[in-house]
């Protein structure tokens, strides 16, 4: 016993040598206790046995004395950094404690004048970056990326004469790029990206980076022009995209470029231009991202030159009508979109000879004849929806197309045979093509066995089958007939009094348009769910009285809604978009039939279309229980407001004219059903933003717009109709609603027009739910305590000073629910904020709702 004892006695004093001749105020010690005060010990696989610098991730200096790098990367060290460590190491010239839980940074850190090269990325450091970031005199790379500090980037970083590598990528740094930036002429990398930065880029700010080779100012705000980047001899990699740059491209395209993503700005021009005003290098780029920007005119020819090309995307701009992209020379391209870009003609067949291929996107233009045979060897996304692509898909792409990730052959006029191809697939991958096969091309079709009793059995489904014939031709006797009857009411009543009001001023006079239509008979009216109805504008105007000021239902936004029953019995809402388009018939009917492509439970389905003459003409499903503006404020279905309600017109009404299907669980009474608007009608906004490529923006969310279905499900109604109705941001009808409209736009009437981003309808969806929880209306209503306020103002004064429960409406049954509403007011209060940058996405505001969530007794 007393041989054990002293072996551990041994064991014990050995391993705890270094421990015991540790001398405060020693770089030893600094380290041992920094590493011990942030959670790590010799318990965790950590050596602290032996001299100080042997261990793990220490270096000292040639005498054994100075620690002169640290790398603590991964350690899972958390907390602040506490003084007397780390900060002590006066000698210390490379630190990296990347990829840990460190939440803060000890005073004396800033003392560490030797450093050259300090990492904290991937951190939870929060709060702001203090001026003395500029005590680092000879710091050569800075590394601050994956944090969450807040305010702007201090101007003392000016301080950093040094400074070849700035990596502050998604640290939540906001307001502009400081000016002292500037200073820092020895820059070799900037990497901005993912921040809430704002504003111009500083002046000169190209020129004083005649060293940089990488620049990432990606996913912020940042305004410019091409002429900001000028100066920059030795960039090869840019990285503009999300951002607000502008005007011409022509100064962007110069030097050793290779890698150059200009994406989501509002860049203008003709890409042809470049190499007429500038001699760029075709041959060096690797990746050409100018997608989603305003660029006009043809492609360029010199891409053709881009030999080394792997990347290029040209998607969603304003290219005039062109064949397709001269691909002689791009073999090596493995990413291909050209997305709405207007192309028109053939496929080239020599297309196959692209063998690196990975992704092809042709989608969404005027492609004509058949498909050409694609080499799929490394081929995984394919799409050649929305073209007018016309013959068999050929037999070897169908066989290759189990290896793709996705694929896409909708809406053109195709046809094909692959008896494997699961019916799923063929309903979201082959819309509008038609199977060809054979029977014979369906093996299982020969494989079935004949069951023992099939003639009987036949029998039995033939008499059931006359049975139900004649029952259901009864009943739509009886229906129509019920429905005609109905109509015929509806009619003399609108006759006799309209009781429709609105803002906007829309002619609706039927001789002031319907008579400039020609060949009315011959003008078809597409119902997409039933593509062998034969409908025409002639029934329209009969279904409508040719737009008959009785049959109007209400002035809306874009335009007046007429209510219809066209042959046959169907009730339908008719809305007529007004003031015209920008667009061409055939791409306005493109941009309808994707509209009524696009389905979602909380979203009032686009039924149909019709273009006519100057006028495009939207058809929905009816909602059988009206809006919710009529619903919060006590408005019965048969009273309009200033905003449509067209339900109760265009659906059978019940005979009190109320709302139908209303029980315990719908009633306005209860938080349980207002949660259910408010979370339905934030998943439709979560789907248009998320959910379509590119994002739809409403750009009128408001009570009036989320309607309610048979199953008083939320509908939102009017997503998408902007675009086809027009671009212009100055127009009083893309502006928004009085109340919802977010106060950067109210701010810029008369100045520059911002681009609305999905931000602006986060906004609108915040009052929403503010007018959920209290039951008051934007303005105009009475805010106890505020003579001169509107319902976001109201209601963000109570929710900052906790007084959130004094807005509830005291009509909501259940105060066991109060604490719920008052945290869902919380959430109307991030989605109103002043600052674009301080709201939500709709995606996590889904998730804070679905928190909220009432248990089901």
């Amino acid at each position: 016993m007393g041989f054990c004892f002293f072996n551990a006695i041994l064991i014990f004093g050995l391993f705890f040598r270094s421990f015991v001749s540790q001398n405060p105020n020693t770089d030893d010690f600094f380290i041992y206790d920094f590493l011990r005060r942030m959670g790590l010990n010799s318990t965790e696989g950590y050596d602290f046995s032996g001299s100080f610098c042997s261990w793990k991730g220490v270096f000292c200096d040639a005498k054994g004395e100075y620690v002169v790098k640290l790398e603590a990367s991964g350690l899972d060290l958390n907390g602040v950094i506490p003084d007397n460590t780390i900060g002590k190491l006066k000698n210390l010239e490379f630190l990296d404690l990347s990829n840990n839980k460190i939440t803060g940074l000890s005073s004396d850190f800033w003392s560490l004048s030797s450093l050259k090269n300090l990492n904290l990325s991937f951190n939870q450091i929060s709060g702001i970056l203090p001026s003395n970031i500029g005590n680092f005199g000879q710091l050569q790379s800075l590394d601050l990326s994956f944090n969450n500090f807040s305010g702007s980037i201090p101007e003392a970083i000016s301080s950093l004469l040094s400074l070849q590598v700035l990596n502050l990528s998604t640290s939540g740094f906001e307001s502009v790029i400081p000016l002292g930036i500037s200073q820092c002429r020895s820059m070799i990398s900037i990497d901005l990206s993912r921040n809430k930065l704002n504003g111009s880029l500083p002046s000169g700010f190209g020129a004083a980076f005649p060293k940089l080779r990488f620049l990432n100012l990606a996913e912020n705000e940042i305004r410019g022009r091409d002429s900001d980047f000028s100066g920059m001899a030795l960039i090869s990699y840019l990285n503009l995209s999300s951002n607000l740059f502008n005007g011409s491209v022509v100064g962007v395209f110069k030097g050793p470029l290779e890698v150059i993503d200009l994406s989501s700005n509002q860049f203008q021009g003709h890409i042809s231009q470049v190499n007429f005003l500038s001699s760029f290098n075709w041959s060096r780029l690797v990746y050409l991202d100018l997608s989603e920007n305003e660029f006009s005119g043809h492609f360029s020819t010199d891409l053709n030159l881009a030999e080394n090309l792997k990347h290029l995307n040209l998607a969603h701009n304003r290219f005039i009508e062109q064949p397709f992209l001269q691909i002689d020379m791009l073999s090596n391209l493995e990413y291909l979109n050209l997305s709405g870009t207007n192309l028109i003609g053939e496929i080239p067949n020599n297309i196959s000879h692209m063998s690196s291929l990975r992704t092809l996107d042709l989608s969404k233009n005027h492609l004509s004849n058949h498909i050409p045979q694609f080499n799929t060897k490394n081929l995984r996304v394919l799409d050649v929806s929305y073209n007018d692509l016309t013959g068999e898909i050929p037999l070897m792409l169908l066989q290759e197309l189990q290896e793709m990730e996705s694929f896409n052959f909708s809406y053109n006029k195709l046809s094909f045979c692959a008896s494997k191809i699961s019916p799923e697939t063929i309903q979201v991958a082959f819309i509008g093509s038609v199977n060809s096969c054979p029977i014979a091309a369906n093996p299982a079709f020969f494989k079935r066995k004949a069951p023992k009793h099939r003639g009987l059995e036949l029998a039995l489904a033939l008499t059931l089958s006359m049975v139900c014939l004649i029952f259901g031709l009864l009943f739509l006797a009886f229906g129509c007939r019920r429905r005609t009857r109905m109509w015929a009411v509806k009619q003399n009543s609108c006759k006799e009094e309209q009781t429709m009001s609105g803002p906007f001023s829309f002619q609706t006079d039927s001789t002031t348009w319907v008579a400039d239509v020609k060949q009315v008979t011959s003008l078809p009216v597409v119902i997409f769910e039933k593509p062998l109805l034969n409908f025409t504008f002639a029934d329209l105007l009969s279904a409508t009285s040719h737009f008959d000021p009785s049959t109007l239902l209400a002035e809306g936004r874009f335009g007046p809604v007429y209510a219809g029953l066209l042959p046959g019995g169907i009730p339908i809402a008719v809305k007529v978009l007004v003031h015209g388009s920008t667009m061409t018939d055939q791409e306005a009917a493109r941009e309808l039939e994707y509209l009524g492509q696009i389905k979602h439970p909380n979203l009032v389905p686009l039924t149909g279309y019709c273009l006519a003459g100057e006028q495009r003409i939207a058809i929905y499903d009816c909602m059988e229980n009206g809006n919710l503006q009529n619903l919060l404020y006590d408005l019965p279905l048969g009273v309009q407001t200033t905003e449509e309600d067209w339900s109760s017109d265009t659906c059978e009404e019940n005979e009190n004219n109320v709302i139908q299907n209303v029980g315990s669980e719908g009633s306005i009474l209860t938080w349980r059903f207002r949660h259910k608007i408010a979370l339905g009608t934030a998943r439709a906004l979560a789907f248009l933003h998320h959910g379509c490529s590119p994002p739809i923006i409403h750009r009128d969310v408001k009570a009036s717009s989320v309607y309610l279905g048979s199953n008083l499900e939320p509908r939102l109604l009017d997503f998408g109709l902007a675009k086809i109705f027009g671009n212009d941001l100055e127009g009083e009808h893309s502006r928004g609603s009085v109340g919802y409209v977010p106060p950067e736009f109210l701010q810029t009437e008369t100045g520059t027009p911002q681009p609305l981003k999905p931000k602006y309808d986060v906004y609108g969806f915040g009052v929403i739910l503010f007018e959920l929880i209290t039951g008051k209306k934007p303005v105009g209503d009475y805010y106890p305590e505020e003579k001169e306020a509107t319902l976001v103002s109201w209601v963000r004064g109570l929710v900052r000073g906790n007084k959130g429960s004094r807005a509830i409406d005291p009509k909501i049954n259940g105060e066991e629910s109060e604490e719920q509403m008052v945290e869902a007011l919380k959430i109307g209060y991030l989605c109103t904020a002043e600052l674009p940058s301080k709201r939500p996405s709709m995606q996590q505001v889904v998730g804070l709702l679905k928190d909220l969530e009432p248990i089901t007794p």
